[in-house]
């Protein structure tokens, strides 16, 4: 005979995370991602003055969405 346990438990996420948890999570990498597409769409469309006067480059677009959607970059 097959002994089964009558204990019962949470669901948890790989990471340690509740369900509830996980999901605040990846709403947030959602709103991150959002935040990122959005700057760097407004970014891509600046002339190349309007750049040179927030003190940016075309080259540096990415680089600036990214740190304004996920913080400063780690080097």
């Amino acid at each position: 005979m097959a002994y089964a346990p009558t204990t019962t438990h949470h669901v948890k996420a790989a990471s340690g995370l509740s369900l509830k948890g996980l999901v605040a999570s990846i709403r947030e990498a959602m709103e991150r991602h959002h935040v990122y597409k959005q700057t760097l769409s407004e970014l891509q469309g600046l002339s190349g003055r309007e750049l040179a006067d927030l003190g940016i480059s075309r080259s540096m677009i990415t680089r600036v969405a990214l740190e304004a959607a996920y913080g400063k970059a780690v080097k």
